[in-house]
């Protein structure tokens, strides 16, 4: 999925700041809200894809909120978070527009799921493509493109560009990359991502460095226009 938009609204800001890291390192844009009325203000700005929205909020609710949402008739997913395990705000939730339901305490990974779910039913259009720049993933066939060049990159390389492409513009360390991309049973050295990362460069024709920027003592940085 490309350039997927969630916006946040939950005045809880331990579980907001949560679920903005956790979702930007999974490739998400992502915005907040800590309020009602901030959140359905924040919608018609940011026009986001997914609303992650709590139900006990002081002033405005979430049920209030999701009505207002889903009246102004655009398109977009509702999941509903609330601390509450009862059938009856499930289903009113459901009837005031929600897409689907999640109860606290819930994990992070049960919420990813549940959002790749709404988006390949609400948004088919978005595929399984992202695009970068000059480069264009295509994740169900697992192919890179420069341009109009398909790479010719081992399982390990075109999971790594990948996570570059998701995560265009933002540093990402070594640590970071061993634990997304080797995962977090790997015993080797750090120092197998320069040897990726090199290796990238070479098929990317990035002799100057400006594709795949080395950021001394952080990490590395995909740059694309």
């Amino acid at each position: 999925m490309k350039n997927i938009k969630v916006l946040i609204v939950d005045d809880e800001q331990t579980i907001t700041q949560f679920l903005m890291l956790g979702l930007q390192n999974e490739g998400y844009i992502v915005e907040t809200a800590s309020d009602g009325m901030q959140g359905i203000a924040k919608a018609d700005q940011f026009e986001p894809h997914i609303i992650i929205l709590d139900v006990m909020m002081p002033g405005m609710d979430g049920f209030e909120v999701c009505r207002m949402l889903k009246k102004k008739g655009r398109k977009l997913s509702i999941i509903m978070l609330t601390a509450r395990d009862q059938v009856d705000d499930r289903i009113r939730g459901l009837n005031d527009g929600a897409d689907d339901y999640l109860v606290k305490p819930f994990s992070f990974e049960e919420l990813l799921a549940r959002m790749q779910a709404r988006l390949r039913n609400q948004f088919p259009e978005l595929g399984d493509s992202i695009q970068a720049g000059p480069l264009r993933i295509d994740d169900r066939r697992k192919e890179i493109y420069l341009e109009k060049e398909l790479l010719q990159l081992s399982p390990t390389e075109y999971e790594l560009l990948k996570y570059l492409a998701m995560n265009q513009g933002i540093v990402l360390s070594k640590a970071l990359i061993l634990d997304k991309v080797w995962g977090y049973g790997f015993n080797g050295e750090e120092n197998i991502v320069e040897v990726y990362i090199r290796s990238l460069r070479e098929k990317l024709h990035d002799k100057d460095r400006q594709l795949i920027r080395t950021i001394r003592g952080a990490g590395y940085r995909l740059d694309v226009k």
